[in-house]
């Protein structure tokens, strides 16, 4: 009797759901904590977006607060909340950049030692906003190709020295912390937007906004924007738990993880978001955009929410409020000349094509004579190889003057007396291109 009894308990246990790692309460916990620490960031209606779209767009400004991006919330909540014998061990974290920094801000501002984790993609204006931020209380590590290997090493030491790991996004404090963005967006508009749009790495914001809209405002849709080259969460989604990506694009650092976390798998599993897939171009026309007519310095994880914005799978009715979160402003200026070749092949613009010339003179002339509409340019001409023959191969790059010239350029390039092999995007050449 008493095994029989014993099996169906642990029957009904399994049977029951298990409550939220995360729940509205705790992410109104954290913003009392961060109310003293970190000011609200702004939110803008954004006009270029709300014409364009035909929608009431707002920005919600993480590049604003104190360490440029929206993770210095979780960062700051964790720490805050650890004993005076956790602080004694110290902390350590891994990180792209952003999480380092709201780590390095919050050990200073508590006093705390801690070490940080950072793959060797992390860009040098990030590496130098860390080391800026935390002064003596940081010691940086930089190691690993990817996130998820500086997180492996951030892990061992943990482990092998009892230091607190402070997760970037699987953790309930973290996520609680990352939630109170969406607390603050309804609390500046005065009501609850239609529809906010998050950008999706490990998922920490992604997990705070949904729990607290949906237990505060449960008609809100929330939609998570991932790079098409890193869709950790709709993976995990498909597969029903969290599954490596066999490929990863760093591209987009703030928001390239391999694998979500579970607590952050279980809120979208549980809440179940529209996710959309952007592609990394897309996001490098919206980074200009936002710097060339709005004056927004974004680095690719920021302006993956906005570049959303027009999916076709996105399925937001006109003239609903749209609050995009802009989650960082860290980018590395030198990351520019690779963000606009990207925006221009994105849009059709740029092209690269190996063309076999004449070994004699006059030769590119003609060929710019035959080929180039009074709009095209060349940006590009290596030979990729020279010899005595009569001809050579050479690299070609050519900006069009608008993307629909492109079928009346390779008419005249089929029409001219040079062979020439258009270099697709999907060829292996491509990628040593962008």
């Amino acid at each position: 009797m008493h095994r029989s009894r014993s099996r169906r308990e642990k029957d009904v246990a399994e049977q029951t759901p298990k409550p939220p790692a995360v729940t509205a309460v705790d992410v109104d916990a954290a913003a009392e904590r961060l109310a003293d620490v970190i000011p609200p960031t702004p939110l803008h209606r954004n006009e270029r977006l709300s014409r364009r779209h035909g929608l009431d767009v707002r920005l919600k400004r993480e590049d604003l607060n104190s360490v440029r991006s929206y993770k210095v919330r979780g960062a700051y909540n964790l720490m805050s909340r650890l004993t005076e014998t956790q602080r004694s061990r110290g902390v350590v974290c891994a990180s792209a950049g952003n999480h380092a920094q709201g780590v390095a801000y919050a050990a200073a501002a508590l006093g705390v030692e801690a070490r940080v984790y950072l793959p060797r993609t992390t860009p040098r204006q990030k590496r130098e906003r860390v080391a800026s931020l935390g002064g003596k209380h940081v010691q940086m590590i930089v190691q690993g190709e990817t996130y998820d290997e500086a997180a492996a090493a951030a892990r061992e030491h943990a482990g092998s020295t009892g230091a607190v790991l402070v997760p970037a996004f699987d953790d309930p404090s973290t996520i609680a912390g990352q939630g109170t963005v969406a607390k603050e967006i309804v609390e500046q508009l005065g009501y609850a937007p239609d529809a906010v749009v998050v950008p999706v790495g490990g998922g920490g914001l992604l997990g705070g906004v949904l729990t607290w809209l949906h237990e505060r405002h449960p008609g809100v849709k929330v939609v998570g924007a991932e790079p098409q080259g890193a869709t950790s969460m709709a993976l995990a989604l498909e597969r029903g738990e969290p599954t490596a990506l066999d490929a990863l694009d760093p591209f987009v650092d703030g928001a390239a993880v391999r694998m979500v976390g579970e607590y952050t798998y279980a809120l979208a599993a549980r809440h179940t978001p529209r996710l959309v897939s952007v592609p990394e171009g897309r996001i490098c026309v919206e980074m200009l955009d936002l710097y060339q007519s709005d004056g927004i310095i974004s680095e690719p994880a920021g302006a993956l929410a906005s570049a959303a914005l027009g999916l076709d799978d996105l399925d937001l009715p006109a003239g609903a409020t749209v609050v995009c979160v802009l989650s960082g402003g860290n980018n590395d200026v030198s990351r520019y000349a690779e963000i606009v070749e990207r925006a221009l092949i994105h849009e059709g613009k740029k092209h690269y094509f190996l063309v076999d010339f004449p070994q004699e003179p006059g030769a590119l002339r003609r060929f710019l004579d035959d080929v180039l509409g009074p709009d095209d340019d060349i940006t590009l001409f290596e030979y990729v190889k020279r010899n005595n023959r009569e001809t050579g191969p050479a690299l070609v790059g050519i900006e069009l003057g608008a993307p629909e010239n492109l079928p009346e350029i390779l008419e005249r390039m089929r029409r001219a007396p040079h062979r020439v092999q258009r270099v697709e995007p999907d060829s292996p050449l491509f990628t040593f291109l962008t």
